[in-house]
């Protein structure tokens, strides 16, 4: 008996074994970091536009493939059940069912179905399920009702348990549940009737149930799978009861390929093909956050989600991607990979390993191969292992080394098909085959380089790629011994670059590009096709691969895989490309590798395991891109949010000039990731870069009309349509029309005022110009007027020095006529002849008492002294005409002896006439005469 379950036990841990050794589609895990809410997550479903919600501790959970969203419950407690059905989300929580229903502006709103019958709800009841079987009728399961709640009539019926409900499920187009203790029971008509009593549908829990071979396929928690058929049970016989018979299942589905989903408490997923044959199991060693699965759930596409006993899981069931996790590091990261002898060995950087083509195992380490294996090559039916100890032949699960081999890189056959060139750590070596045992047949002499990268060419020409110092170009001699001449291209040179023949050419690609050698001009050239494959920004390895059929040129760069095929009828190059990047891929760069598995599969070695991709399962079904989420703000705080209605077009205040756009395309594939493009018309009319964003800000956007679009790319396939909101931001209050016209006006006038005002300004500036200008010219006139009677003051001056000359010329000329005439009387008047001489005397006397000579003078004086005589006779009256002539000899400041003459008098007389003309003017003895008269 112990012996017996001694295998047993031996048998399981090796069923659990190769399990984990097997390749498993894309995982994608999130956190509670990622979702923000509680670890524990109860079910899952999905609505049809392809949203995921998920019912967690913290309330609702809406993953749209790029964001989560968390809807708290109307109460605050835990949500256990999520079922979308018609479009609506419907939730059972802690006394607490209802649905949520999606506005206008993509929230959800919940209604409550619950509230109606409060008061006959059990206390602490929780709903944990939820199935709408009939078109108008829901079906809410607790531990210890179930309700029915009739749509149409809005009324509710109850099934009541004797003892608990487990779960509750639906097959057949019917509902069942079980009762511990009591079996399991089917709804009919809205009443509870028995199906089966059986004592393992009493005492063990049923996960999940399905419609089998027109019978029920039964799955219990620690018992396996059963069959119930005409009320009686029976155990399902095939391996998966044996293997599973001791794991606790919690939840179970199946798929809609026939297979079952089991998700274990501590044992984590398993995958059961309908014949009960296991497929695969993941767990936390290979992907999964968490071991305790407590809900499975099949999306539109296929993919499984997941809910964890601490986080949320979606697994990429129909992926063309699988991979090997090596996450426990027994392999290491794989360099180089083969298929031979219905074996798939690969080399690592810890030695070579091999398993079974369709075999579970695991792969078996190859003993003496540890350390770097480069490569793995086929060569004449024997597999060659170029390692760092040196070059292997590979026997099923041995090794043999060829002797005198030391650090080998690569192999290729020579043109004479005995011989095969080895490219080694210090330059090339020849093997050859003697008596069925490979052996070194020399070294190439004159040429120790290291020789990762080479290729034989026409006329026994080696050409050698070291990417530190470029392209070596070797003339050999006949027998490949040593090296005639070497030169080398040094211009063509780069990290990860390498040289390959690939249909009859030889490639050489580096980071500037992929090139030709031609042989006419003896370089190499830019190829026109194959060099349009990367650019030196998406370049990441030169590194060329083919396959062993060596149809396929494989070419990595930093976001695709690019391999090259033949057109067979126009024998031109055709390049295709997978959307994988070097992050998602997990290569090794300037190592990578490519295996053909067979159909269309191929495996490329990572750094920890490796990938397979299925060519024909590539591609995206169409798609479309959503907005989602829009929001406005006021650019002066962010924190003020109006949420818009994405279904209609949007009229925003000038100050809710930030928006926010949140868009997805609700598309769960690991290694496909979704990229978004848009642009803003009427700001920003040309389309952005491409981005894993999903979502765009825009800042302090000015008044006017806008139109936002963004279109998805997942892979190179672009989304059907073109998502787009147009919303207007209206002019601030301070621009609108109105207040423009009335700015018009304001301008107008204020212009018009500094028109009148520069008027003003001018008009004074000119008035006084005019004003400045006469006052100039009339100072300018006062000038001339003043020069012209300085001139005239001069003109008089010298007129009256003229007429003040010829007044004294006239005067001296009286005075001395009068001398003359009073000296020629006197003479006279001794003469004794009186009477001779008295006529003469008195013509004498005539003359000197003539008036002619004071009318002359008296001219001539008021020329000199206009007026004089009138003043002085204005102010003196009483002055006689002789007194006048007297004041006017004075004025001419002429002395008494002076004046006798020209009044005909005596010196005596002259005096007395001044004495007497000295009392008319009343003048005192201090007063003198002259000044006197000189001052009037």
């Amino acid at each position: 008996m112990n012996l017996i379950r001694l295998v047993l036990i031996f048998y399981i841990y090796f069923t659990v074994t190769f399990a984990f050794a097997q390749e498993i589609p894309p995982i994608l895990n999130y956190t509670t970091t990622d979702y923000n809410a509680e670890n524990q997550n109860w079910a899952i479903s999905q609505t049809p536009d392809h949203l995921i919600y998920v019912a967690n501790n913290k309330g609702l959970l809406e993953f749209n493939g790029a964001r989560w969203k968390l809807y708290q419950s109307p109460n605050q407690t835990i949500i256990r059940s999520v079922n979308v059905l018609n479009g609506l989300i419907y939730t059972g929580a802690y006394m607490e069912f209802g649905y949520w229903e999606k506005d206008n502006f993509g929230n959800l709103n919940y209604n409550s179905l619950s509230k109606h019958i409060k008061q006959e709800l059990i206390e602490d009841e929780q709903f944990w399920n939820i199935i709408k079987l009939e078109e108008n009728k829901l079906f809410f399961q607790s531990l210890n009702r179930i309700y029915i709640y009739d749509q149409p009539t809005k009324t509710y019926k109850k099934i009541d348990a004797e003892t608990t409900i487990t779960k509750m499920y639906a097959a057949n187009n019917s509902v069942y549940f079980q009762e511990l203790n009591l079996g399991l029971f089917r709804i009919v008509n809205d009443k509870k009737t028995l199906v089966s009593g059986d004592d393992i549908l009493k005492n063990d829990v049923i996960t999940n149930l399905f419609s089998f071979d027109n019978t029920l396929l039964i799955l219990t928690q620690n018992n396996g799978y059963y069959v119930l058929t005409e009320g009686k049970t029976k155990k399902w016989e095939n391996d998966i009861n044996t293997t599973i018979n001791n794991k606790s299942i919690y939840s179970g589905i199946q798929l809609k390929d026939k297979s079952f989903l089991l998700g274990t408490i501590s044992d984590g997923l398993w995958h059961v093909d309908e014949n009960g044959e296991i497929l695969m199991v993941i767990d936390q060693k290979n992907g999964l956050l968490n071991n305790t699965v407590l809900s499975v759930f099949e999306d539109q596409k296929n993919n499984i989600w997941l809910g964890l006993d601490n986080g949320v899981t979606c697994i990429n069931m129909k992926s063309p991607f699988k991979t090997y996790y090596d996450n426990e590091g027994i392999l290491g990261s794989v360099y180089t990979s083969a298929l031979f002898d219905g074996k798939i060995y690969l080399g690592t950087n810890q030695g070579l390993y091999f398993k079974e083509i369709d075999s579970k195992d695991s792969f078996q380490y190859i003993a003496g191969t540890a350390g770097q294996v480069w490569s793995l090559v086929e060569l004449d039916n024997t597999l060659f292992c170029c390692h760092h100890l040196g070059t292997f032949i590979v026997d099923q699960n041995q090794v043999i080394k060829i002797p005198n081999t030391q650090g080998s890189w690569q192999l290729k056959p020579l043109s004479n098909k005995n011989l095969i060139l080895q490219g080694n750590y210090n330059g090339l070596s020849i093997l050859e085959q003697k008596d069925n045992t490979w052996i070194v047949k020399n070294e190439i002499k004159g040429f120790n380089i290291s020789s990762r990268y080479f290729e034989e060419m026409p006329h026994n020409e080696i050409f050698v790629n070291h990417e530190y110092k470029g392209i070596y170009k070797i003339k050999v001699d006949e027998d490949y011994s040593k090296a005639i001449s070497i030169s080398i291209d040094s211009i063509s040179k780069g990290a990860n670059s390498s040289i390959l023949k690939y249909n009859h050419d030889l490639l050489y690609a580096f980071k500037n590009g992929l090139y030709k050698y031609s042989e006419k001009e003896n370089k190499f050239i830019l190829d026109s096709i194959l060099g349009a494959v990367y650019s030196e920004e998406d370049y990441s390895s030169g590194k060329l691969v083919t396959d062993q059929t060596g149809e396929i040129l494989w070419i990595f760069t930093n976001s695709k895989i690019n391999y090259i095929t033949q057109d067979n009828r126009t024998s031109t190059s055709k390049i295709n490309s997978i959307s994988l990047n070097q992050s998602l891929r997990k290569g090794i760069s300037g190592y990578e590798n490519v295996l053909h598995l067979g159909n269309q599969n191929y495996l490329f070695g990572g750094v920890s395991g490796y990938l397979i991709i299925d060519l024909s399962m590539l591609g995206v079904e169409d798609f479309e891109v959503t907005i989602n989420y829009i929001t406005a703000s006021n650019y002066k705080n962010s924190n003020e949010l109006t949420i818009l209605d994405s279904n209609l077009s949007g009229d925003l205040q000038s100050n809710q000039n930030n928006i926010a756009f949140s868009f997805n395309v609700p598309e769960y594939q690991k290694y496909l990731e979704t990229n978004y493009q848009y642009k803003l018309e009427g700001i920003y009319d040309n389309w952005s870069h491409w981005s894993k964003e999903p979502g765009e800000y825009f800042e302090n956007l000015p008044s006017g009309n806008y139109t936002f679009k963004v279109r998805a790319k997942i892979g190179d396939a672009v989304s059907k349509n073109i998502a787009t909101y147009s919303f207007n931001i209206e002019k601030p209050w301070y621009v609108t029309n109105f207040f423009l016209i009335i700015y018009g006006v304001l301008i107008s006038l204020f212009f018009l005022f500094i028109h009148n005002m520069y008027k003003r300004y001018y008009r004074k500036q000119r008035k006084k110009i005019i004003e400045n200008n006469e006052r100039e010219l009339k100072l300018a006139q006062s000038e001339q007027e003043k020069a012209i009677i300085r001139i005239k003051n001069q003109q008089l001056e010298q007129e009256n020095k003229s007429k003040g000359r010829e007044l004294a010329v006239s005067t001296m000329s009286i005075i001395k006529k009068n001398e003359l005439l009073n000296t020629i009387k006197d003479e006279l008047i001794h003469v004794k002849d009186k009477e001779l001489i008295q006529p003469v005397i008195k013509i004498i006397d005539k003359s000197l008492n003539h008036d002619d000579d004071w009318e002359f003078f008296q001219e001539a004086f008021n020329n000199a002294d206009k007026d004089f005589l009138q003043r002085i006779k204005n102010e003196y009256p009483k002055l006689t005409p002789n007194d006048l002539r007297l004041c006017a000899y004075l004025r001419l400041n002429l002395s008494s002896k002076e004046i006798a003459p020209l009044l005909n008098i005596s010196y005596k007389s002259v005096e007395i006439k001044r004495y007497r003309l000295r009392k008319k003017m009343n003048l005192t003895n201090e007063d003198n005469l002259v000044t006197r008269i000189l001052e009037i």
